[in-house]
Order: structure tokens, then sequence, then C-alpha cells
């Protein structure tokens, strides 16, 4: 890890409009904002955040449902675009937000592997080479000829997963994607992510487990009601939490 910096987050704030009238359907709805009787409540899920991520550091989420942490990596990975502030990105990005997001349910899954590849940046030739590996991993076997609406969920994530790891970023970023299939794959997913991460590869990890933030990342920052309550070392930032948690 050097001091070089490849995520630069600035007063980051991040507001939504939410509904208070209920309407039966969308013919109200329109009538309704058309003649502006709609009336909308302002929330911020994000407030004036800030934080840099240096080259090989691995940087943990935690804090409650609501705390803002995937809307945090959403807009990092520029999947969104915040209300306030700037976020500058140095170096590739692979995002693993929403596993299976970019599916064509009625392709194959074969066919679905070049789909997400090109989805990912990567050509056709790539995505070639890559082929056995991203099928042997993801254990579909014969199913990868098999239309991806036919797959149990658990199928099309393993698939998602295998895809979206086959790259070598300089950047990853994962919103509770280890959670996928069962106990064995669980570790043989923990096992891919650390060797993807044991060179310079950057890390932003969102889980509701904290045991899995302290084993895949050396720093932590905690995130109340759209806030950074405290930022620093993982196990000291874990602690604090679980303290705070468990008086709740």
């Amino acid at each position: 890890m050097d001091d070089e910096v490849v995520i630069d987050v600035q007063h980051v704030g991040m507001e939504f409009n939410l509904n208070q009238e209920k309407t039966d359907n969308l013919k109200e709805y329109i009538i309704k904002a058309i003649k502006k009787e709609l009336r909308f409540q302002s929330f911020w899920a994000l407030k004036d955040i800030s934080f840099q991520v240096k080259k090989g550091e691995k940087i943990g989420f935690i804090g409650l449902n609501g705390a803002g942490k995937s809307t945090l990596l959403k807009i990092i990975a520029q999947v969104m675009k915040p209300t306030k502030g700037s976020v500058k990105v140095k170096g590739s990005l692979a995002p693993l937000l929403a596993l299976g997001a970019g599916f064509d349910l009625n392709y194959t899954g074969a066919e679905n592997i070049f789909l997400n590849g090109s989805l990912l940046g990567h050509s056709k030739s790539y995505m070639n080479k890559k082929f056995d590996e991203i099928v042997e991993f993801s254990e579909i076997g014969e199913f990868i000829d098999v239309p991806v609406k036919n797959y149990s969920s658990g199928m099309k994530s393993r698939l998602a997963f295998s895809i979206a790891t086959s790259v070598d970023p300089d950047i990853l970023i994962l919103d509770e994607v280890l959670s996928v299939g069962d106990a064995s794959f669980q570790q043989k997913s923990k096992e891919r992510m650390r060797n993807i991460m044991r060179g310079d590869t950057s890390l932003l990890f969102v889980s509701h487990s904290v045991e899995q933030v302290r084993d895949l990342c050396d720093k932590a920052i905690w995130l109340d009601h759209g806030n950074i309550v405290n930022t620093g070392e993982v196990n000291e930032i874990c602690d604090q939490y679980l303290e705070f948690v468990h008086r709740k």
C-alpha cells in the first residue's frame, strides 16, 4: 500500500424526495404532478461525507439499515450522481452491487457471460479466455446452455459473481455479495476475493457481517443516518459499533 489516492470523496450529500401522497394509479399520479398537487418530503441519505482511499487500502463500511452505506457505494461506482459534493476515481473499477442485474433472462448462461463481460468493458477475446474458468467456478455445469430465466436465484448469483470476479481491477466494490450460494461456495468466494486483493487492489466493502469486515478489511468507516460516526483501524471501529448496537 502506498500514499497514492485512488478515491477522493469530498462533501458528498444525497437527497431523495419521498412522495407523501398515496395515488391509486399512474394516471392519478401524473394528473397530480401536472397540477403540482403532489407533496414531497426531502430526505438526505448522505450528509457531507468526505474521505479518501489510498491504493491498496481495504475499507469496510458498517452501520445499521438506512445508514447510507449502499447509496454511498453506488455514487462511487457512478451508478448514482450525488446531489452535492464530488467523487474522483483513479484506475479501473469493478462494482459488484447487484449480482445478475445485467442478465438478459432469455439468453443462456453462456451468452450472458459475453453480455456481462461487454458491460464490464471486456473484449470478446478476453471473455473467451476466461470462459471455462467462469463456468467451472460458478458450478453451473451443463446448465450453462440453458436460458437464465430457468435458473434458481442462487445459480444466477453464482454465475454473476464468477463473471464479475474474473477481472483484476484497481478498485473492487462489494455490497453484500459474499453471502452468495451455500457455505462451500461462500468460502470459495472469500478465497477468490483474497487472491484478487493480494496485489494493490483497493477494496470498498459493505456487509452486515462485522466478522467479514474484520476478515477482509484493514480500515472501517461507521455510518449512521447518512453521517460518518467514526473511521479508523478495522477492529477498533467494529468494536465501537458493536458496543453501540448492544446498547440499543
